[in-house]
């Protein structure tokens, strides 16, 4: 079962918009799994979804800074603008491979996998020079770096993947222009190596946000 919702559509609506509810209740109806955890910073305000593997990200407009910690009540809904949307994906060790991961990564291990997928997002269109000319890109479970890449084309920006396997940075692509973001997980996108066995590694986090424009 895949979103009938095209989630670009819904960046610039305030966390009590009915997109956002309708986009909540298509992935799961039960009223407890549409409570977030709610993280608030004077820059950017949480809503944690760990049961639906969602995280939105609200960005504070027109002078605003929520004051770090604020209860949900206690928020200003209308200052309010979505920018970022986090899915998440269930991280599984591979046979044989008994190493933990690593500890920067517990936050992200109480989410639930999402559970529409594929994920199906639409490209931009000016990004279409490089890559995979399709209009949309689709996301399943078990995609991996080198096919994001065969999506993609070369990322714009990338990270992580330095110093011990555990303790390391998972390694991350961004495309800009695309307004996408990914983490991948498991050993292959650690230590010093994670570069060199980052292509075979699945993907952890989706983060789509509003395109850098040229």
């Amino acid at each position: 079962m895949t979103l009938d919702i095209n989630i670009r559509d819904l960046f610039g609506s305030s966390p009590s918009a009915d997109s956002i509810a309708n986009f909540l209740k298509e992935i799961n109806l039960q009223a407890s799994a549409l409570t977030p955890e709610v993280k608030a910073y004077p820059d950017m305000v949480y809503f944690n979804y760990h049961r639906l593997g969602v995280s939105l990200q609200f960005a504070p407009r027109g002078g605003y800074k929520p004051r770090a910690g604020v209860a949900r009540d206690q928020l200003k809904d209308d200052c309010l603008s979505l920018e970022g949307i986090d899915i998440y994906n269930e991280s599984k060790p591979r046979s044989g491979d008994a190493r933990p991961e690593a500890s920067s990564q517990s936050a992200q291990s109480a989410f639930s996998l999402y559970p529409l997928l594929p994920l199906r997002i639409p490209r931009v269109a000016s990004a279409h020079g490089e890559g995979s000319t399709q209009s949309y890109i689709s996301i399943a479970a078990n995609m991996t770096g080198k096919e994001f890449v065969s999506w993609l084309g070369e990322p714009c920006r990338k990270g992580g993947g330095t110093g011990p396997s555990s303790g390391s940075i998972n390694i991350w692509c961004e495309w800009s222009r695309e307004g996408i973001m990914v983490e991948f997980g498991g050993t292959e996108a650690r230590g010093p190596q994670a570069w060199e066995r980052g292509k075979d590694a699945v993907w952890r986090v989706v983060t789509v946000f509003l395109p850098m424009k040229d």
